[in-house]
């Protein structure tokens, strides 16, 4: 569907103003800022009931963190499918949170799960992925952390997998964050796991995306032994290989319980003054970007403020380490704006 004209000028507008913000931080002006704030990025260690297991994060704490007694806001980055708590890391994050002297940055551990609390566990599992993040990670940076630990000083967002599990912990729990966000999101997962549990039809192209490339058996067995083998970065024991990391298990059991991590329906079932403030964005080369321009067009129809942006780019690691300055901007600003930090216009 064409958004109407109105809405399609705005569109317009943000675009442009995103991508002309892009031109104002050039790449090699971040470099000796990622030094500094690398000096700050921690691993912490600790134990989740929700998924029974020890589990890990990064965390970036400011400059003047140590020397202070401030308590700050806090932006949770969620990452894709196959990735790790390390991978914002390496995607730029530390550089781009260098330019905040009052910002903490979380990257928690989701493993292949879609940050979904599973319909059904299997193999001795519990597999609370949702819980994950919402009591045990964020539970755990508020009690060993100076944060603003309420609505206006928490901001979550992710990448791919990631960008789908932002929005359905959001819109499951407005009342926690200010701020939801996805970069390059694959936010019909639920929408897609419901037609299927339904028996809708798929087109023959739909099929050949989700089946993928025919391999040969050797080229097979060299893919599972790489998702056999342990991914020396991650240290976490039990959990360090891709089969480690895929729970064992279903999400979803019924339609029903696809459409309850769906944000395509959530988005109706939040009251418009509880929502958070959202943010989208893609590369114009990925095909994920289609569901985020029908996300976009729904907010445009419940005229639901939100931020929207697509530039040149895949799905691909350059493509993400540009758009994580847009997010931490954008939701940076969303919170200290709600924590009543910065100036207002009044009628």
């Amino acid at each position: 569907m064409i958004p109407p004209k109105t809405a399609r000028s705005n569109l317009l507008v943000i675009l442009l103003l995103s991508l002309s913000t892009a031109a104002l931080v050039p790449a090699t002006a971040l470099a000796p800022t990622a030094a500094l704030a690398q000096e700050h990025l921690s691993t912490v260690e600790f134990y989740s009931p929700a998924v029974e297991r020890t589990m890990k994060y990064n965390i970036l704490l400011p400059a003047g963190y140590d020397g202070s007694d401030e308590r700050y806001p806090v932006l949770y980055l969620l990452h894709g499918l196959t990735q790790n708590y390390t991978a914002w890391s390496r995607l730029g994050a530390p550089a781009y949170a260098g330019l905040f002297s009052d910002l903490i940055v979380v990257m928690p551990d989701g493993g292949n799960s879609w940050y979904v609390n599973y319909a059904e566990s299997a193999g001795g599992q519990r597999n609370d992925w949702e819980d994950h993040i919402i009591e045990d990670v964020i539970g755990h940076v508020d009690e060993n952390f100076r944060t603003i630990s309420r609505r206006e000083g928490r901001a979550i967002t992710g990448l791919s997998m990631g960008g789908y599990g932002s929005l359905t912990l959001g819109l499951h729990h407005p009342e926690m964050f200010i701020s939801i966000g996805s970069t390059s999101g694959a936010i019909s997962y639920g929408r897609d796991a419901a037609r299927r549990l339904r028996g809708e039809a798929r087109s023959r192209g739909d099929q050949r995306r989700r089946t993928g490339p025919q391999r040969s058996p050797e080229e097979q067995a060299a893919r599972e032994e790489r998702r056999r083998t342990p991914d020396p970065r991650i240290g976490i024991e039990g959990f360090s290989s891709q089969i480690e990391r895929t729970p064992e298990g279903r999400p979803f059991l019924t339609a029903e319980d696809a459409d309850a991590y769906d944000p395509f329906e959530l988005i109706h079932q939040v009251p418009r003054e509880r929502l958070p403030h959202i943010y989208l964005d893609s590369g114009t080369e990925d095909r994920l970007i289609q569901p985020a321009r029908e996300l976009a067009q729904v907010l445009f129809e419940k005229d639901i403020p939100f931020d929207f942006m697509q530039m040149p780019g895949a799905h691909n690691s350059e493509y993400w380490t540009q758009s994580v300055g847009h997010i931490m901007s954008i939701q940076y600003e969303v919170m200290r704006r709600a924590l009543g930090e910065r100036p207002s216009w009044e009628r």
